[in-house]
């Protein structure tokens, strides 16, 4: 059990910040902590190259010191506190030696948590927390837009820190936020659990940082486990695992089918919602532009939560409808020659890739692989098979992607020896594609071998269809 910190008042605190991160909660810590009178030190095995779009953020805040391109034991047993990017592993020697000087350790998200005032509706799973936490915002933005001096805050691992904004929160605000295992974690230390918690499934993911599948499931559990009896829990009721957890609060099921409980369900086109003895049938399909019945069950799992919080009819259909998709996840590039680019970067799970071949018609030139975080791939192998046209195969997981799908016996799907860049991956991709396909990055995989994050590897890829359409002497569109 890792110590979070004790103390309320940072001036004069030496509080060391292990890694700035990809997603802002770095950068968040540090600027709360300047603006708190802490003496704040960053610490990043990165070089100050890679780091200068985060330094740049940091200009009106700077931190005291900076140790770029290492780690050194001495600034951690040195500290008063250890704010830790929640990647990190938690058997790392730097954050034992802290632990073995006495010096406590917390995290961006649950520092937040020790000052936000507001209610907070959490949203995790393995797939789909993004657009579902963007949903629920965009919904609770409609609703709160007529009632003065309310506002909601969006924030977590969707790439916001709110942080450095908590004392501007109020009381009678809310506050969505997605929430990783990895930030669960952490919080479960604090024993806190949302208000709302919705979790939109679960699968095999992390495996490379969570012990086992069991620490994982229980890192995400952690959404319900404090919570209490009028508190809220937001599940999916077509997931077999996450229909088993238990509640202790108000439960409210969400289903892509009738069944026997949902407090929401799916009956193509319409959204069917139950409350009390009314049941209201609301166009779904005509609201939401999102291919897909995944992104169906995410609406349906975000307006569960936003009825919770006084959504009616009205703001749930001007917030979907006015939804834009976030980038790098099924996000249209362009059309060039005929053919449509959509980049999916942000599907880092195989499940993920699975979704977004079902959610079109039209044949498929997949762009797949990457970092390998020991989960099972022969599900999205599989799916590949049946559903793609070709796949072009990148990163650590090119060469089992390419042996487990030419065991699939009579597949129709080409398959690429393992390419050597993205670029090389494109190429080979737009050779295979012809007029009326669809090019899809969807990865299935972490995007570290090759890219910062999945962000960068989403931006390259629409930077190579730009360069596709010039060539092409296309108009993007």
């Amino acid at each position: 059990m890792i110590p979070d910190h004790p103390f309320d008042d940072y001036r004069g605190r030496r509080v060391l910040v292990m890694g700035l991160g990809s997603f802002g909660g770095g950068i968040g810590a540090v600027r709360f902590l300047v603006s708190r009178g802490a003496s704040v030190t960053v610490t990043d095995r990165r070089s100050s190259e890679t780091l200068a779009e985060a330094l740049n953020e940091l200009k009106d805040t700077p931190p005291d010191r900076l140790v770029l391109g290492q780690h050194r034991e001495d600034d951690f047993t040195s500290a008063d506190l250890v704010v830790v990017n929640p990647a990190v592993k938690r058997d790392c020697p730097y954050l034992n030696a802290a632990l073995g000087a006495g010096v406590p350790l917390t995290s961006e998200m649950n520092l937040f948590w020790k000052w936000n005032r507001a209610p907070v509706i959490g949203v995790t799973g393995s797939n789909g927390k993004s657009t579902t936490t963007a949903l629920i915002y965009a919904i609770l933005e409609k609703f709160l837009s007529s009632q003065s001096g309310r506002r909601v805050w969006l924030g977590g691992n969707i790439g916001k820190s709110l942080l450095p904004q908590v004392d501007q929160i109020r009381p009678t605000d809310l506050v969505v936020l997605e929430l990783s295992s990895f930030q669960l974690t952490d919080l479960d230390r604090l024993q806190v659990s949302p208000h709302v918690a919705v979790i939109t499934n679960f699968a095999p993911n992390h495996l490379d940082w969570h012990p086992g599948l069991d620490h994982y499931r229980s890192a995400k559990q952690t959404m319900l486990r404090w919570q209490g009896e009028s508190d809220v829990a937001v599940v999916n009721g077509d997931d077999l695992d996450v229909k088993q957890w238990g509640t202790r609060g108000i439960r409210r099921e969400f289903s892509l089918q009738q069944g026997d409980s949902p407090a929401i369900y799916y009956e193509h086109p319409m959204a069917v919602v139950r409350s009390g003895n009314s049941v209201m049938r609301w166009p779904l399909r005509e609201w939401l532009t999102l291919p897909g019945d995944h992104n169906v069950a995410n609406a349906l799992a975000a307006i569960t939560a936003a009825i919770t919080m006084g959504a009616n009819e009205t703001s749930v259909r001007e917030g979907i409808s006015s939804y834009k998709p976030l980038p790098h996840r099924l996000q249209l590039i362009a059309e060039v020659e005929g053919r449509k680019f959509y980049n999916d970067s942000l599907a880092t799970t195989p499940e993920s890739t699975e979704v977004a071949l079902r959610a079109f018609d039209e044949p498929i030139v997949l762009l797949a692989g990457g970092y390998d975080k020991q989960v099972d791939l022969s599900g999205m192998s599989a799916a590949i098979a049946a559903r793609a046209k070709a796949v072009s195969l990148m990163g650590q997981t090119a060469a089992p992607l390419n042996s487990l799908l030419n065991a699939v016996p009579s597949t129709m799907c080409i398959v690429s020896e393992p390419q050597s860049s993205l670029e090389a991956a494109f190429e080979w991709a737009v050779g295979q594609s012809a007029p009326g396909d669809i090019v899809l990055l969807s990865p299935g995989c972490a995007s570290y071998d090759w890219f910062r994050n999945f962000a960068d590897r989403g931006d390259q890829f629409t930077g190579l269809v730009r360069q596709f359409a010039v060539r092409a002497g296309a108009m993007m569109s």
